[in-house]
């Protein structure tokens, strides 16, 4: 990887990192304020209903994915022309893409929450509006895709970062509101997140017109070219309503055997998921462009070159993150909220195991995107993705036990990472052997030999600040110096010693 490439991955994600901070801390507070503002019940009613209109996120979701390819695709050929030309493309594409879920649901999701769903009948009004509202507010969202994805392609992430900003302080008053003002606060909040969304997709609408010729609005039709968009997305479509079988699907599945508690939990283990997440989800969104740009130049080596570092910095840096967490997690969930839903507590713990399985998967992904030859690859993938809804319907129709919803989602993630590998040596040439010695033996043992100390380290949990304080400093130190031991090669632990040597010893 060249040093400007190296310089403008960090310096994006510095910005996102930012961002990722604030959105983190205000997204503590205000979630706790919102559970106790709505109760447990509300809360699981919120998250689940809202849930149903995601579930026909896989639309978007696939065109979302062919307007970040091929944007990032025409800037690395520098092609100028075709990006205006695919950006008002897929902007058309997504409003038809809008109007195809305001009618599924309109239709089938509005007949699935009154008639299917385990809701409460005194709640059953306010549900309604919930959906309405969620309804608008995915519109909204999809229709910005376009947008969002010619930023992270132009490598913007400090105006990508700044905009999020505003947003999670729009946030922080849309909870005060709710603390203040005296009505439904389910119907409220749905509202005032609706209204966020609006004043974002305003900023982003704004900031694109202003500085991109490219998003100057015309009329764009190449039934060729369109025919080439639809068929990458139809592909991405399939591995996209998986996924949604996959979360969504799970989420339904809770309420229809343990009800809305059990969404409750569910929907606070997707935030804490989503918080520790977005540690990484930030730095792959700095290296995912360039992974698309050095394959559409022909630079194929230096493309897999960054799959493989993202792959396993990536796993270490949420290593990083889960040790200290999961060492004391009742106490610092017992700090962060007055009440815990039942299960929650099981639910991070195993949620957090998968998002590291996925941190692996996330890169590979970007690299069968980069070639465009996805059409078997979603079809094997999207179809193994999908089984796990199937899985868990059989597991809770013979147990009582949610928690295997996480243990089925973990099984399910590790063979599609193998179907993933050998999908890449296929279509991309990636190296299995190499693969397997730079990133997943070194992964092993890293979380091994941390998994070891943890478990043996003769300290009780934590029962104060100052002992959290103490164990999460020991134990990030540890994790750190297991990476850096166990976990990187020659070459890379020479460039970490020479880049300490520069910022740090003066001649």
């Amino acid at each position: 990887m060249d040093t400007t490439n190296n310089k403008r991955i960090a310096k994006n994600t510095l910005f996102l990192y930012f961002r990722m901070f604030l959105t983190i801390g205000v997204g503590l507070y205000t979630s706790r304020l919102v559970l106790d503002a709505l109760g447990v019940v509300d809360y699981g009613i919120y998250g689940l209903v809202g849930g149903i209109v995601s579930m026909f996120a896989f639309l978007n979701s696939a065109m979302a994915a062919a307007t970040q390819r091929y944007l990032s695709f025409d800037i690395g050929k520098n092609n100028i022309n075709r990006l205006s030309q695919t950006f008002n493309a897929t902007l058309n594409i997504h409003f038809l893409v809008a109007f195809v879920i305001f009618i599924l649901s309109e239709t089938i999701g509005l007949w699935f929450v009154n008639y299917k769903l385990d809701i409460p009948s005194e709640r059953i009004t306010a549900a309604n509006w919930v959906y309405q509202l969620s309804i608008f507010t995915f519109i909204l969202n999809v229709i910005q895709v376009p947008y969002n994805a010619l930023l992270i392609a132009r490598e913007r992430m400090n105006i990508y970062a700044y905009i999020s900003i505003v947003e999670t302080l729009l946030k922080l008053i849309a909870v005060i509101l709710l603390i203040q003002i005296h009505t439904d606060k389910l119907i409220l909040y749905a509202f005032l997140i609706f209204f966020i969304s609006l004043i974002v997709q305003f900023f982003y609408k704004f900031y694109c017109k202003k500085h991109y010729k490219e998003t100057i609005y015309h009329f764009f039709f190449d039934k060729i070219y369109y025919k080439e968009l639809l068929s990458y997305s139809g592909w991405n479509l399939f591995g996209n309503i998986a996924a949604v079988a996959r979360g969504q699907g799970s989420n339904i599945l809770l309420n229809l055997f343990f009800g809305p508690v059990a969404n409750a939990a569910y929907s606070l283990t997707l935030m804490v998921q989503g918080m520790i997440g977005n540690f990484i989800t930030n730095f792959q969104m700095a290296v995912n462009p360039q992974i698309v740009k050095k394959y559409s130049k022909g630079e194929v080596d230096e493309s897999l070159n960054l799959i493989f570092k993202s792959a396993k910095f990536s796993f270490f840096g949420m290593l990083i993150l889960i040790i200290p967490f999961l060492s004391n997690i009742d106490f610092v969930m017992g700090l962060w909220l007055t009440k815990i839903p039942k299960h929650a507590i099981g639910f991070i713990k195993l949620a957090l195991i998968y998002s590291l399985i996925e941190t692996i998967a996330n890169p590979l992904m970007s690299g069968a995107q980069a070639t465009g030859k996805i059409k078997w690859y979603q079809i094997i993938i999207g179809t193994l993705i999908f089984l796990s809804l199937p899985t868990t319907w059989i597991v809770f129709r013979f147990t009582n036990t949610p928690m295997y919803v996480y243990w089925v989602l973990i099984v399910n993630s590790l063979l599609a990472l193998i179907f993933r590998l050998f999908f890449l040596k296929k279509i991309m040439d990636l190296d299995l052997n190499t693969f397997l010695s730079q990133v997943i033996i070194r992964i092993l043992f890293v979380s091994l030999f941390v998994t070891g100390i943890v478990l043996f380290l003769p300290l009780q949990k934590a029962n104060n600040i100052i002992e959290l304080i103490f164990q999460s400093t020991l134990y990030t130190f540890l994790t750190i110096s297991s990476i850096i031991i166990l976990g990187l090669s020659k070459n890379e632990k020479f460039l970490i010693k020479t880049f300490l040597k520069s910022k740090f010893i003066r001649k």
